[in-house]
């Protein structure tokens, strides 16, 4: 989850020191803005100030990613199996196979996606990469610094797992 300072009014009228949590153990990929301060550089009003959480940033993310065509689904085998089984019950993980970092102006994506053979990979997952940052640019209005695309499977309509079962993405 992102980190953001806090800063507090005394009833004298003088800040009272910023509270940080400890830093995290990787360096951040994402600029960590003073708090108020929007992506066009403007500070925040004084009525209030929107945070974005991460979940929200991974579900668009995953959303504009199943959009591609020659995408088959998101996650490693692990995470796929388990959202068959979630699927089943109706209870779709849009966030599957998405991990994201967001700061206060910019957010990085990690996306890990099976293609459907025989498309190119290098052109699906070029064409993620654009989709996710116009959807996380678009609708949360942050700069997108980052899209790494792991394309850990090809899959074959004629492999014998899915014979018979629509591609889940059109």
């Amino acid at each position: 989850m992102a980190t953001n300072e806090t800063n507090t009014t005394t009833g004298a009228g003088e800040k009272a020191p910023a509270t940080q949590a400890a830093a995290p153990a990787t360096p951040s990929r994402v600029d960590r803005a003073p708090s108020g301060s929007r992506p066009d550089g403007t500070s925040g009003s004084s009525a209030g100030r929107t945070m974005i959480a991460e979940g929200v940033v991974s579900k668009i993310a995953g959303i504009a990613a199943r959009e591609v065509a020659g995408v088959y689904a998101l996650g490693g085998g692990g995470a796929r199996a388990l959202g068959a089984i979630r699927d089943a019950m109706n209870a779709t993980d849009l966030t599957q196979g998405v991990k994201v970092e967001v700061g206060e102006t910019q957010a990085a994506a990690d996306l890990t996606i099976v293609v459907e053979y025989p498309s190119p990979i290098q052109d699906v997952a070029e064409n993620v990469r654009a989709a996710v940052t116009d959807a996380i640019t678009r609708l949360v209005g942050l700069e997108v610094v980052e899209v790494n695309v792991d394309v850990n499977d090809v899959h074959l309509l004629d492999d014998g797992s899915d014979g018979d079962a629509e591609p889940r993405v059109s």
